[in-house]
């Protein structure tokens, strides 16, 4: 149905930069919101930020001012581009899409497998 591929994740050294992009692909008929969350260890997955098809975002308070998102609707892709990284950013970082396919006439909520980001000197 989809399917969300993500890639971009890494290590880097506290204060450094790290671009996720994910897209979208299989028999889609719309998107909606498209977004990030991160998860660690013992705790529930978290938002980080999410960007409607409008373009209309919204961040968690943590990383408001460091993490910009951004969308290619033609490509059904999202970027998180992560600057001025923290030690406490580390985590696995998802992808999400709120999306209708071709097949099914209602949208779901379909994420990719992660992808980590480690940052520590």
């Amino acid at each position: 149905q989809v399917q969300l591929v993500e890639s971009g994740g890494g290590s880097v050294q506290p204060g450094g930069s790290l671009r996720l992009s994910c897209a979208a692909s299989g028999s889609i008929f719309s998107i909606d919101a498209m977004g990030w969350y991160r998860q660690t260890p013992g705790k529930q997955r978290e938002l980080v930020a999410t960007i409607t098809s409008g373009g209309i975002t919204n961040y968690a308070d943590s990383v408001k001012g460091r993490f910009t998102i951004s969308r290619d609707n033609a490509k059904n892709t999202v970027y998180l581009q992560m600057n001025s990284l923290k030690p406490e950013d580390t985590a696995v970082y998802y992808c999400n899409a709120f999306a209708m396919p071709a097949i099914l006439f209602r949208f779901s909520d379909y994420w990719g497998q992660g992808t980590q980001v480690t940052v520590s000197s």
